[in-house]
């Protein structure tokens, strides 16, 4: 399988990917656990069937010490015993950020209510900020069909 469009040698796709990128490094600085960032990532990816973010972000929190079982059961977090509760809160504040178009209405109260219980308002914005970065990747690659299962681990730095 063949992408639709190369992307790396697109100049228009080069400059927009380097404010996306900035955009996600700033999540990086706050103080949501690394780990916490990775799983809303692999959420949201599951949710838009992005495979190339997928092959990435299951790669990179693997290789961060994240277990297989934990990876395994992303996809099952409500029913899987191997979640925080701020976790949880996280992967529920990911699935409704990311599926506002289906006419859900965007993030209940209730929602944002469990994940502020657990993240003050900075990590709540890092919280949101990496929901809204992967779902732009998740875009791009999805409309592009960005084949999956050859990333490198830290190929983009």
């Amino acid at each position: 399988m063949e992408a639709r469009l190369n992307l790396f040698e697109s100049p228009t796709m080069t400059k927009a990917f380097k404010g996306i990128v900035a955009a996600g490094r700033a999540t990086a600085d706050s103080s949501v656990p690394a780990a916490t960032l990775e799983l809303v990532k692999i959420r949201a990816s599951q949710l838009n069937g992005c495979g190339f973010c997928l092959d990435m972000h299951t790669k990179e929190a693997a290789h961060a010490g994240e277990t297989s079982l934990r990876l395994n059961l992303i996809a099952a977090w409500r029913e899987a015993t191997v979640f925080t509760e701020a976790e949880r809160a996280a992967l529920e504040l990911a699935e409704q950020l990311t599926r506002i178009a289906d006419g859900a209405g965007g993030v209940t109260d209730e929602a944002w209510a469990n994940a502020a219980k657990h993240y003050d308002d900075e990590e709540l914005g890092a919280l949101v900020l990496a929901i809204a970065v992967i779902n732009t990747f998740n875009r791009i690659n999805v409309a592009v069909q960005q084949p999956a299962g050859d990333y490198r681990l830290g190929q983009f730095g």
